[in-house]
């Protein structure tokens, strides 16, 4: 699939929330509705492609300075935190998951970035999972998932996947590496 046409999927499922597309806190999220809403109108090879190219932009977004970022936000992040953190990213769109990905220190610019930070603890970034929401989809347009993770093994099976994040880390506790490297973030969640 098309990256262009992979994430106007992703879009509109965003317009189609307007507003509650940005904070995955409350518990009636409509965003996870609507992207399943969206990716039931594609047809059960299109929903593949979907997912294949789905765990190619997760993967472009394993990255050290990446997880650091989603530690300070969070407060902490293992492996399936940043799982969760990354599916959340996808779904804040192209333009935030792309700009995160290059810096991450642009999400300090998020409003529910920013309400994460509040004394009063508002909004949640990360999701998950937009698995879920894919293999409804296919659930939807063909009735069974059974050849949906047949599909999705195969191909997956042919792709070079990366086995460590990329880009430079530091340690968790050294408080003036993610100054120098997450200075906004750090100003948010480390005062």
């Amino acid at each position: 699939m098309e990256i262009d046409d992979w994430w106007a999927v992703v879009e509109r499922a965003r317009v189609a929330v307007g507003d509650r597309a940005g904070d995955r806190d409350d518990a009636d999220d409509p965003l996870p509705d609507a992207l399943t809403d969206e990716l039931a109108k594609l047809g059960a090879d299109d929903i593949v492609d979907w997912e294949i190219t789905f765990v190619q932009v997760t993967d472009s977004a394993y990255r050290h300075p990446l997880w650091h970022a989603a530690y300070l936000i969070e407060g902490g992040c293992g492996d399936d935190g940043f799982m969760d953190f990354r599916d959340g990213l996808i779904l804040q769109g192209r333009d935030v998951f792309t700009r995160a990905v290059d810096d991450p220190d642009t999400l300090a610019e998020l409003p529910v970035v920013r309400a994460m930070a509040d004394e009063e603890g508002g909004g949640w970034l990360g999701f998950q999972s937009i698995g879920t929401c894919v293999e409804e989809a296919y659930r939807r347009v063909r009735g069974e998932t059974d050849s949906f993770h047949e599909a999705v093994d195969r191909a997956l099976a042919g792709l070079s996947r990366p086995g460590e994040p990329a880009g430079p880390g530091w340690h968790w506790s050294d408080d003036d590496a993610f100054r120098e490297h997450l200075p906004r973030l750090s100003a948010l969640f480390q005062p």
